[in-house]
């Protein structure tokens, strides 16, 4: 029981609406202008009026004054009114109990106006017979004088009822605003985290197949496995530098891959042929990071190794409008033959489908089938950029 009296659902538009009621510089300063123009019309009325008091004004600014006077008044009492409301449209419960208290309080706020412009009235015009030259608070109940003022408090308390809400609206649309930045973030981390993942998962796939290449030439090659060592701490190396970097350029992504090769070449002892090849204009394109070596390593595995001649793996980067086009081609048996092994994909293509989705949605495409003359080729298009395009697209605008 204790719990439900402790926990009170908070009023929408803050958590603390009745701390904020407090108005700003610029909110005083047009109440005040308000007042103040509302005063100079006011007077200019009274002195236009033919029923008027006129000559029988004991200073020719007594209508000045008067307005002024009852301006001055209200534009005291405003501040007092917008925090009635604001107090009102925080209670959710309790209206009709509301309603009654804000006209009390509007009825009491009236004769007062009332009776004090009454009193300086009196000073700065002679009364008439039909008015009393002092008006007391119950006289101005009993004759429903103050109503003119209680149509004031009632448009001054609708007022600061719009003000308050136009606040909620304003509040909530803020909120909307850091909650939809902040749902961004957490997206933008999230799918950073998936790339880390898959990259941590990529990583010991790599080292375990590589280090399995070392150990197959340990007895025959001794050698070549100091060779194989020697580029297998560049790539280890290489890894570590850019385990942040979701994306490098081509250049790059072909240097690693050449060291990755040149480890291949010396486990298949001749047997192997490498063609790298990068257009000029895109060594400057990114590409994920890593993205190429598992599609070589699944040409090596299923297509070389299985091979009594010479293999040959073929990559190439090129640009066709938009699109980088990334192409890994083997001279191996090709898919018909191997197709069971290469449709059952294993860590490494299933890693490459999963970073590319995640770095690019459904703009991007990673297809395999069977190569022209034989083997194999694995094909990936992605959105053409460079480094130089995302500074440009985060670049701001003058």
């Amino acid at each position: 029981m204790s719990g439900e009296r402790g926990e009170r659902p908070e009023p929408p538009g803050g958590g603390e609406p009745h701390r904020r009621w407090r108005l700003s510089r610029g909110e005083l300063a047009a109440i005040a202008g308000f007042w103040a123009l509302l005063a100079l019309l006011s007077a200019a009325n009274r002195v236009l009026d033919p029923r008027g008091p006129g000559p029988h004004a004991a200073l020719p600014t007594a209508p000045l004054l008067l307005a002024l006077f009852e301006s001055a008044l209200w534009a005291l009492l405003t501040p007092l009114v917008f925090w009635l409301s604001s107090r009102a449209s925080a209670e959710q419960a309790r209206q009709v109990q509301r309603l009654l208290l804000l006209l009390a309080v509007g009825v009491l706020l009236a004769v007062c106006v009332d009776v004090a412009s009454a009193a300086l009235r009196a000073q700065l015009i002679p009364p008439l017979r039909r008015f009393p030259a002092r008006v007391s608070p119950l006289e101005s109940v009993r004759r429903l004088w103050f109503l003119n003022d209680l149509i004031v408090y009632l448009a001054v308390l609708a007022a600061g009822f719009a003000r308050e809400y136009f606040r909620r609206y304003r509040s909530r649309q803020e909120e909307a605003v850091r909650l939809q930045a902040h749902a961004a973030q957490l997206q933008a981390q999230l799918a950073q985290a998936r790339l880390q993942a898959l990259r941590m998962q990529l990583d010991p796939h790599f080292l375990f197949n590589t280090l399995h290449a070392v150990s197959s030439l340990v007895e025959r090659d001794p050698r070549g496995v100091r060779r194989m060592i020697s580029r297998l701490s560049e790539l280890l190396r290489y890894t570590l530098d850019g385990a942040r970097e979701p994306e490098v350029p081509v250049e790059r992504e072909f240097d690693f891959l050449g060291r990755y090769l040149e480890i291949m070449q010396i486990r298949f002892q001749g047997r192997l042929e490498v063609e790298l090849h990068a257009a000029p204009e895109v060594r400057d394109a990114l590409l994920p990071n890593l993205i190429l070596q598992p599609l070589v390593e699944n040409a090596i595995k299923h297509g070389v190794s299985k091979l009594e001649r010479v293999g040959q793996v073929e990559v190439s980067a090129a640009r066709e409008g938009e699109r980088l086009v990334l192409r890994v081609r083997d001279n191996g048996a090709g898919l018909e033959a191997d197709g069971a092994a290469r449709d059952a994909e294993g860590v490494g293509l299933r890693n490459v489908r999963e970073r590319l989705r995640e770095l690019y949605g459904d703009d991007q495409q990673l297809v395999l089938r069977p190569a022209q003359g034989g083997g194999a080729l694995a094909e990936i298009r992605l959105p053409f950029h460079t480094a130089a395009d995302l500074r440009a697209a985060l670049a701001p605008r003058s």
